[in-house]
């Protein structure tokens, strides 16, 4: 602390480049001081002295005298100044002053006298420096805002205004509003005016009027409430409460030529006829209003007729809401009647209104309204989106009739009917599916909390809408295009190696045909042992024509090497295709050693994850793959067969297993591979299942069939060639095919050519090409390009490369491939080469994520082919960076459902690729390295090192490992907007669990089989620190177990706190759960018939003392205030957690006082009636492996339960140890009756006592194992806990709950008899049961649960404690024996 002379020598010298000032008069200053707080700000206290305020004159002089050799704008603020007119005189010279550098000047709790106002008025009036005003508690009233506003009419600089905690009446606002209409510099006016609806409206209507681009926020009553917010930025004009109706008519007149305003929302504002009247002419007039919100606004049919009127000369408003409104059918018909004619020759008076919602509240849509909709959605051509919400008047019958005049409305792509109750019964599910047959544009139907989709029948709406989306997405492109069932369907055999695949498909194809076999087909079954042995790698196909239905059988290679591909050829959906499994008997043909069960379960087990996973991520509402089970070889087994019923029961075991997942054909087929004969059942079953098939999934273009004759023409006729590019195919369109040629050069060539690659990707889809769009060419023989194309990348391992870091060069890659592309073309004499390029082949590995390109562009740049890597065994495997400061993180991803899904073996190679590509895309991550190996991906970026592993080719789980000198939030904040979003790109379907590693684990680079015993569940922590106290959560530390192989000890136990290992993010999630417990459990202590008490000590700054939380229940209401600011506050940063918690400590304490406080409310509200002969407080609890279980809910039938009751000393309730209890053998009717209510109040409060970690009851938080469940079900709120509820879900939960917590309250508050009258019951059910179990007397309780009747002294309550409280507390109570 200096004293005044330093600080003026501090200002004269000129050394400090001072930016802040202030300066400050309080009355309780005694002694005048300065203090610089930073380098470039200086704090100035003045006593009242007169010497000290001659001082003050001295130290504005020197400002004004140093000032304007300032580079940098200076802010000034004064607090609690008292300005006399010497003080005046010399602040006019320093902001009259030409070189004033003052940029911000705010007064704060200054007093001005009627001349100091006017000498300061002039004092802004003439400067050019300042750009922030800020007037607060200044008590300028009407007569300081005129001044003000006289000075800002002259002044061009200011462009902040702030008048905060004043009120400067209907004359001062509308002094200001005559300012804003000539100063055109101000771009924001702050107003706190405790008389808003008399400040609002002039101010506003003038910014509106003027057209002025100034952001507007005025605040009125509580600075929490905010009347008027206008963002110029986004033109969104907010009113959040009802100025007055005069001032809402004034608002509407200033829209009427407005260019700033886009958007207005008065949702909840009570409007009249009158506004609505003067809106007319706003919509008539008003050429940039788009968007325009009315909900909850109590408009009625006179006010709606006074809108139509405005919306039939409109031509700009887009988007309408009138939801939660009071007019009824006469007004939505004239609302109509703008977007509706009424006979064809009449043209549509508004065609620019686009969405329009309506319903709810108290919206009675009768006759009129239904015939007003059904004319307007019969005729409309514009409206895209139509929204009917919370309607009880349509009935089922309205329902039909809307969706049946939907046959002729092309345009409409939305339609909500949310909450309305008409829609229900088989009738509407059955209208709506037809109309979706013959309207395909519609996109969107919105049936949520409808009784349909309450019933659960609303899937296959969803599924018929994803049918037409998926299936026509150029819909308006090719709707003159007849659709027809396709004919072609595929069958993919899957099997592992030596299965008999090949030869299973010839005999089919020689038993389908009924014809021989070709001459190759037949040498091929001659030497099928041969076959078998040299294991064929590639993908075949085979073709067969059976009742005008074409089948083409995809034999998938059972290779390992091969598996890379197998996700490529997955049909889409929607696509005609089912799997064949093929599985051998036998382990290999040349032996006769057969499979054991547990072979063939792995065989097919395989196989039906990786149907399984594909068919999940290709979409959830699509059919489940159709699975046949074939086993071959069984001509082998010896007769009668002996394992052949085993694998027949594991084969059904599967089926049950994944029931839901596939459609699993019953029968499984026993074949042998070579005989016609044997596979003739197998055949027709092919047959059946293909028309099945073919009649379950949706129609094709009816073009397709006759395109696909052209294309096999064109084959013929260019030496049957396997591939076309797009100009060729164009061509063929525009001599074949009339549906797709351009007639004309100025016809539409550009939905000509959509057209063509809708028909294209059509044939794709059903699997006669392969069309690769961006690429620009088809394959016409998908055999051809799997065998010698595909076949050729996957054996690129094979082949001795010359690698550096696996990477090889494009021209190498090229010459290698040129020379593998030179084989002929079988039966064709025609090279590969001569119809693909190299080049295509390796864009065709770059399109399908197989490869990357290190430098894009360059001709010469390397390339790396996942497929080629090796697995690095055997090398040192240790981090970059190595220093004492480096943070190990890391992550477990693990799937979910590994009982039916897995990462197939084309994910990680494909995450490889993706990986780069997304790296080398970004902007931001300049000098990143990036290094591949197997089955691991390294990545050094920013500054972290990071490592992603996969563990064994079909693994489970991925490993994410990080090393960097930067916090673990930095590390983590990477890991998922890189890392996470990739791993879901590739597989969405699949469900991840994220578990924390152990950081030694990370450090030393523990082997991955030792790290599976050194993971946390991420949730599950996050679970524990939920449990804990307040005070427990900085400190809480995870403790690992050690890791030991062959008796050597690998790492020892050690521990870690969940600070160090939750980023600031996850610990900010923990603390919002906890804020929204304690905020729940406020809501329910809320109990109005309490008096306040005097405030206990608790843990608090006693400089924040206006923060303070009173323990009461007005005391409450404030917390949860305090609570939800706090929420907001975290939102943005924590940056101390240990401040968070001790929040949260301090604001525990008190709720727990009132939980007491409502807990003993319960156990005596009747002590006036009866002397408590038997103890209240009792529980149930079922043992269950012999652990207690706490039981929170009771229904009949409910068997082996015991009765316990706990100490009831006040506020030290607890579970009396080795307490026998009595069994309940079964609980009835009866008993629920009584014990209902009784549950539902105690037993709510001692779960949320548990859930927020207070030690409410002792020794009772180990009977709830799963609390999170149970809260939720007392709660009736299933919604609150969910997997997938978001942080703003969750606070509208909340707000919910406590509107209907405080209705409920209200209601229990004004029936204490029902209350007493449910606690009588319990009472009453208490002491029958105890004598039935023959405890009468004082004795017996204190046998059976250890507790003695006894008499506060104080108060004179009585209450049934245990032993151990008696010898404390002897001084306190006195033993009453019954």
């Amino acid at each position: 602390m200096r004293d005044l002379q330093w600080a003026l020598q501090l200002i004269r010298s000129g050394d400090k480049h001072l930016q802040n000032i202030s300066f400050y008069e309080w009355q309780w200053i005694t002694t005048s001081s300065s203090y610089q707080e930073t380098d470039n700000s200086l704090s100035i206290s003045i006593s009242k002295d007169s010497n000290d305020i001659q001082f003050f004159c001295q130290l504005l002089s020197a400002l004004a005298a140093h000032n304007g050799g300032s580079k940098d704008p200076m802010n000034l603020s004064f607090h609690g100044v008292e300005w006399q007119h010497e003080q005046l005189q010399v602040l006019s010279s320093l902001l009259v002053s030409s070189r004033s550098g003052i940029r911000q000047l705010e007064f704060q709790k200054n007093m001005f006298s009627l001349e100091g106002l006017s000498e300061l008025s002039e004092m802004l009036a003439a400067n050019g420096s300042v750009k922030v005003l800020i007037m607060s508690e200044c008590r300028i009233g009407s007569a300081g805002a005129r001044l003000l506003a006289s000075a800002l009419t002259k002044n061009d600089t200011v462009e902040e205004l702030q008048i905060w905690e004043d009120s400067i009446g209907s004359r001062g606002a509308d002094e200001l509003s005559r300012m804003i209409e000539v100063n055109y510099a101000l771009r924001l006016l702050i107003l706190f005016d405790r008389d808003s609806t008399i400040t609002a409206t002039p101010l506003l209507t003038t910014v509106l009027a003027r057209n002025r681009n100034m952001e507007v926020h005025i605040w009125g009553g509580d600075k929490s409430c905010k009347v008027v917010e206008f963002m110029p930025e986004t033109g969104t004009l907010r009113i959040y409460r009802l100025i007055n109706s005069w001032g809402s008519q004034r608002v509407a007149c200033a829209l009427g030529w407005n260019t700033t305003v886009t958007a207005l929302d008065m949702t909840g504002v009570r409007l009249k006829s009158k506004w609505a009247r003067e809106f007319r002419t706003v919509l008539e007039q008003n050429r940039t209003l788009k968007d325009v919100r009315l909900s909850r606004t109590c408009l009625r049919d006179k006010a709606l007729v006074y809108i139509a009127a405005g919306l039939f000369k409109n031509r700009c408003l887009e988007k309408l809401g009138l939801e939660g409104n009071w007019f009824g059918g006469v007004g939505l018909d004239h609302l109509l009647c703008p977007l509706s004619r009424f006979s064809p020759l009449q043209n549509q008076a508004n065609t620019t209104l686009k969405s329009l919602t309506f319903g709810g509240g108290k919206t009675t849509i009768s006759r009129d309204g239904v015939t007003a909709i059904l004319r307007m959605l019969e005729t409309n051509q514009s409206i895209v989106q139509l929204g009917i919400c919370d309607d009880t008047t349509l009935k089922s019958a309205d329902i039909l009739k809307i969706f049946r005049s939907l046959q002729r409305n092309a345009t409409l792509r939305c339609l909500s009917l949310k909450g309305c109750k008409g829609v229900e019964g088989e009738l509407v599910l059955e209208t709506i599916l037809e109309i979706l047959q013959v309207n395909p544009w519609i996109e969107e139907i919105d049936l949520s909390e409808t009784p349909l989709q309450i019933a659960g029948k609303t899937d296959q709406i969803y599924e018929k809408l994803g049918q037409n989306g998926n299936l026509l997405p150029e819909n308006d492109l090719l709707g003159d295009l007849q659709m027809t069932m396709p004919r072609c369907c595929r069958v993919f055999f899957c099997g592992q190696e030596f299965a008999g695949k090949t030869t299973l498909c010839n005999s089919l194809y020689h038993s389908m045909n009924a014809t021989k076999l070709p001459y190759m087909d037949q040498i091929r079954t001659l030497v099928n042992p041969v076959e078998q042995i040299a294991r064929t790698t590639e993908i075949k196909i085979k073709t067969i024509l059976d009742d005008g239905m074409k089948i083409s059988i995809w034999n998938l290679g059972g290779q390992r090497e091969s598996y890379t591909l197998h996700d490529l050829m997955f049909p889409g959906q929607g696509s005609p295709s089912f799997f064949l499994i093929v599985s051998s008997l036998f382990q290999k043909p040349a032996n006769r050693d057969p499979k054991s069960p547990e072979e063939i379960e792995e065989d097919l087990l395989y196989w039906l994850k990786f149907i399984t996973s594909n068919s999940r991520r290709r979409g959830s509402r699509s059919v489940p793959p159709h699975v046949t089970v074939v086993l071959t070889h069984v001509d082998k087994m010896p007769q009668p067969p002996d394992n052949l019923q085993t694998a027949a029961s594991l084969i059904q075991r599967l089926r049950e297993d994944f029931r839901g997942y596939v459609e699993f054909y019953p029968t499984v087929f026993t074949v042998d591979a070579r005989s016609s004969v044997s596979v003739s059942k197998l055949a027709h079953h092919l047959r059946r299942t293909g028309k099945t098939i073919l009649q379950k999934v949706p129609p094709v273009y009816q073009l397709c069939d006759d395109l696909i004759n052209f294309l096999n023409g064109w084959r013929i006729e260019n030496c049957n060639r396997p591939a076309m590019d797009w100009k060729e195919f164009c061509e063929l369109c525009q001599l074949k095919v009339p549906a797709l040629r351009i007639r004309s050069r100025h016809d539409n060539m550009e939905k000509v050519n959509t057209q063509r690659r809708a028909v294209a990707n059509s044939l794709h889809n059903v699997g006669l090409v392969i069309f690769f769009e961006e690429l620009g060419f088809l394959i016409l023989d998908c055999e051809w390009f799997c065998r010698d194309v595909l076949g050729h990348l996957i054996n690129l391992d094979a082949m001795k490369l010359e690698r550096t870091n696996g990477f090889i060069s494009r021209k190498e890659l090229e010459k290698i491939l040129r020379a593998r592309l030179q084989n002929k073309i079988p039966g064709i004499g025609a090279k590969v080469s001569e119809y693909l390029e190299a080049n295509d082949l390796i864009n065709v590995m770059l399109k399908l994520d197989l490869c990357y390109e290190q430098d894009p562009g360059d001709p010469n740049t390397l390339l790396l082919v996942p497929a080629i890597l090796e697995e690095g065994r055997g090398r040192t495997q240790k981090w970059q960076l190595s220093t004492p400061e480096c943070i190990y993180v890391g992550r477990h991803l693990e799937c979910v459902d590994t009982r039916h899904m897995f990462l197939t073996a084309g994910f990680f190679p494909r995450l490889q690729v993706h990986l780069h590509n997304k790296i080398l895309r970004s902007t931001n991550q300049q000098g990143a390295t990036y290094s591949l190996e197997k089955y691991l991906i390294s990545i050094v970026i920013n500054g972290i090192h990071m490592r992603v592993e996969l563990r064994g080719q079909l693994g489970y789980y991925i490993d994410v490992l990080a090393c960097s000198t930067k916090n673990v939030t930095e590390i983590l904040r990477l890991f998922h907007q890189l890392i996470v979003p990739a791993i879901l790109h590739l597989c969405p379907s699949i469900t991840f669990t994220e578990s924390i590693i152990r950081p030694d684990c990370i450090k030393y680079l523990t082997p991955h089989r030792f790290r599976r015993t050194q993971c946390i569940s991420l949730q599950q922590l996050k679970h524990i620190l939920l449990s804990l106290p307040a005070d427990s959560m900085y400190n809480y530390h995870h403790t690992w177990s050690p890791v030991e192989h062959n008796g050597r000890l690998i790492l020892e136990a050690a521990y870690d706190y969940a600070r160090d290992l939750l980023s600031d993010e996850e610990f900010q999630e923990v603390l919002h759960r906890r804020f929204y417990d304690l905020h729940h459990l406020a809501i329910e202590l809320a109990i109005p018939q309490e008096k306040p008490q005097e405030p206990q000590t608790a843990i608090v700054d006693a400089n924040n003392a206006e923060d303070a939380v009173e323990p009461s229940i007005l005391g409450i209401a404030k917390g949860v205030e305090m609570v939800l600011q706090r929420l907001r506050t975290i939102e943005q940063e924590i940056k101390d957690l240990k401040q968070e918690i001790q929040w949260l400590r301090y604001y525990e304490h008190h709720l727990l006082i009132q939980l007491h406080r409502k807990v003993d409310y319960l156990v005596n509200y009747n002590i006036q009636l009866e002397e408590r002969k038997v103890p209240h407080m009792f529980y149930f609890v079922q043992v269950e492996n012999h652990s207690k279980r706490l039981v929170t809910r009771i229904f009949p039938g409910m068997t082996a339960l015991r009765l316990h009751m706990l100490c009831e000393f006040r506020r030290e309730m607890h579970v009396v140890d080795d307490q026998i209890g009595c069994e309940l053998i079964q609980v009835d009717n009866q008993a629920v009756k009584c014990l209902l209510p009784y549950m539902s109040k105690f037993m709510k409060l001692l779960t949320f006592a548990l859930k927020i970690g207070a030690h409410f009851v002792a020794g009772m938080g180990e009977m709830i194992p799963d609390l999170s469940r149970e809260v939720a079900h007392l709660l009736d709120s299933s919604l609150i806990y969910g997997a997938t509820a978001a942080t703003a879900g969750v606070l509208g939960v909340a707000a919910i709950r406590t509107a209907g917590g405080n209705r409920g309250r209200n209601k229990n508050v004004g029936s204490s008899s029902d209350i007493m009258q449910d606690m009588q019951a319990a009472r009453q059910w208490l002491v029958d049961f105890l004598k039935g179990q023959r405890v009468a007397s004082g004795m017996d309780i204190a046998q059976r649960f250890g507790l003695w009747r006894v008499r506060y002294r104080d108060d004179g309550n009585i209450a049934w404690i245990c032993r151990r409280h008696i010898a404390m507390r002897a001084d306190e109570v006195t033993e009453v024996p019954v």
